[in-house]
């Protein structure tokens, strides 16, 4: 993911709310969200290139996703892929805090990444930029491509928009989306420096990316609701933002589903 804007423990009926960007190469292959064959409980995108998945929920309520860190004299390639960090907690059983704890021994051999964990009890978030694990207290969060709350613009835009509909009973897919759906580039007076360019930065200011080659690939949004019943969609778009093919899943653990 490039931009993930989410609320825990700030509804009385969702303890858990997330909408969440996946910016890149328009070329790089990818599976649209599905029930993954070899891992009949995840629920989730899948990079065809590396293996691994960028955001997912399982049917249990495990939930993960990743962001890089945008910063490449300070994040230099490495050899193993960070979406494989999901796919692995995802598949696994190891409480949330266990793993990061497991991780951080060995995340240097990761490019720079910033990781959220859920397992159903609690979240948590850890980044080998900053090398601790912490507990994630009830509150309304943005991430981005630096570390976690970073004021970026369209991390406050979307905080903003989340906020504005956590009065309501019920919150849809939809309305999550639009927290994260500006196109708005940012006046070059509140753009971050994180060693691309100026122009470059300005393409990445917007919640919504567009350009020739790379862009905004799909839109992921999630509910879960105190009863357990998690709902899931995603969005996809192809080159010029156009919409593509939208999934929408629903599971009731009450129901078997």
């Amino acid at each position: 993911m490039c931009l993930i804007i989410f609320a825990h423990q700030q509804h009385h009926r969702y303890p858990l709310l997330v909408a969440a960007n996946r910016d890149e190469h328009y070329q790089r292959e990818t599976a649209n969200a599905g029930f993954w064959p070899q891992h009949q409980q995840l629920l989730a995108g899948r990079d065809l290139v590396a293996g691994g998945t960028w955001l997912g929920i399982t049917r249990g309520g495990r939930f993960a996703a990743i962001t890089n860190h945008r910063n490449p004299p300070t994040t230099p390639d490495k050899p193993r892929s960070r979406g494989m960090l999901t796919l692995d907690f995802l598949s696994g059983t190891t409480r949330a805090e266990d793993y990061l704890q497991q991780l951080a021994m060995d995340a240097g051999s990761y490019a720079g990444f910033n990781l959220i964990l859920g397992d159903g009890e609690e979240l948590y978030y850890y980044s080998n930029l900053e090398h601790k694990v912490r507990c994630l207290p009830p509150g309304l969060y943005s991430l981005s491509n630096a570390l976690l709350d970073t004021p970026w613009p369209k991390q406050t835009r979307g905080i903003s928009e989340l906020q504005s509909v956590l009065t309501q009973d019920f919150i849809s897919h939809d309305e999550l989306s639009r927290a994260v759906s500006s196109a708005e580039v940012e006046p070059d007076d509140r753009l971050p420096e994180t060693g691309v360019g100026l122009e470059l930065e300005r393409l990445l200011s917007a919640q919504f990316i567009v350009a020739p080659d790379y862009g905004t690939r799909a839109t992921s949004t999630l509910s879960i609701e105190r009863s357990g019943i998690i709902r899931f969609r995603e969005q996809n778009y192809g080159h010029g933002g156009t919409r593509l093919q939208q999934r929408a899943f629903c599971i009731n653990p009450t129901a078997g589903e």
